[in-house]
């Protein structure tokens, strides 16, 4: 079983060389998707133009259909599952470093408040929201082919105006918050950031309050305001998704996935695996057909 393990490697499925700072799809049908989950190693607006499919995202399964998008940034996992045959898409895919160049706040995509979900949100949303979407990806498809002096910034101005209107979308289904509730949203954002940078290293709440600058009783109350969860909760999840990928890799032993996840032994790791899943590393392994 062909593992991918990230969005790279799921490009080059359809032949596609992303080593550029973006890309955009055309938008055509597409009839043949990766059978496996993969980690999004890019930030990634999809939209469905037509039909719809079924995906599973950070394990939880969503449907999609036309004038819906997905907005998702880098660790999010998602697996296809299927779609109807008249389904369409368009996406883009940017890395940060490159939409960022230039500019000194370095938190400015996380300030958006893009991800309802931790690191990525599905929205239903009014046919002329999708069609004010679909126009600037048409747009920013038309003049990332123009190769000029300006062309770089062009398509920067563009990316950043597709987010920006993402946002507003987004913003329209959500509560206002006080400037004080934005403040532990931040803090919220930036938590998950270190627990995505550091979750095979460190895993204590201590770390990442340290990091932080602010007591563990502090991160505690923040994280469970803001997420209804304990920050335990958290990492665990996030150490989950990265067990997740691992196993999907038929090259790793579980031995050397419980070692790189710095747990004291395959046991332990399996005791941790089995109680958040109901089954053991193998076992899901088997079920999913993953063979080394």
């Amino acid at each position: 079983m062909v593992t991918y393990e990230n969005l790279h490697d799921t490009l080059s499925f359809y032949s596609i060389d992303c080593h550029q700072s973006y890309y955009i799809s055309s938008g055509k049908p597409i009839f043949d998707f990766p059978k496996s989950p993969f980690r999004m190693d890019y930030y990634a607006l999809c939209i469905c133009t037509a039909g719809e499919i079924n995906i599973e995202i950070d394990r939880h399964q969503y449907n999609i259909n036309a004038d819906s998008f997905l907005i998702a940034a880098p660790s999010t996992i998602v697996k296809f599952l299927n779609t109807s045959d008249d389904f369409m898409m368009k996406l883009l895919f940017f890395d940060k470093n490159f939409l960022i160049k230039n500019i000194s706040n370095p938190f400015i995509i996380e300030k958006m408040d893009l991800f309802s979900n931790g690191s990525y949100s599905i929205i239903k949303t009014a046919e002329k929201n999708s069609a004010v979407l679909q126009n600037l990806l048409d747009y920013l498809k038309k003049k990332s082919r123009k190769q000029g002096k300006f062309t770089e910034e062009i398509v920067r101005t563009i990316i950043f105006n597709l987010l920006l209107e993402t946002a507003e979308i987004i913003d329209k289904k959500k509560q206002s918050r006080s400037e004080k509730e934005d403040g532990k949203k931040d803090l919220y954002l930036k938590f998950s950031k270190l627990i995505r940078d550091n979750i095979r290293q460190h895993r204590t709440v201590q770390f990442y309050a340290s990091q932080l600058c602010i007591s563990n009783k502090y991160l505690i109350e923040i994280i469970k305001k803001a997420s209804g969860k304990t920050p335990h909760e958290v990492i665990d999840e996030t150490l989950l998704k990265e067990a997740y990928v691992m196993l999907g890799n038929p090259e790793l032993t579980i031995s050397e996935i419980a070692f790189e996840l710095q747990f004291n032994s395959a046991s332990a790791f399996g005791r941790f695996f089995k109680k958040h899943t109901s089954i053991s590393p193998s076992e899901y392994r088997i079920s999913e057909n993953i063979q080394s």
